[in-house]
């Protein structure tokens, strides 16, 4: 699934999708929802695609 764009159709970076991982998945040890475990993928493949973003920027 590709990543979700902010709404100004720009990829938001690593560390705001980071924080919303986290703030998704508080605690490890409490297994997510079916709908908390879909949101988790779709934030993984933002979280890699800003990543992504950022290195080329870099270079």
């Amino acid at each position: 699934m590709p990543p979700t764009p902010s709404a100004s159709g720009q990829p938001r970076p690593a560390a705001v999708v980071n924080a919303d991982i986290r703030a998704l998945w508080r605690d490890p040890r409490v297994r997510l929802t079916a709908e908390g475990s879909a949101r988790y993928e779709r934030l993984i493949a933002e979280w890699a695609a800003a990543v992504r973003g950022e290195v080329v920027e870099a270079a």
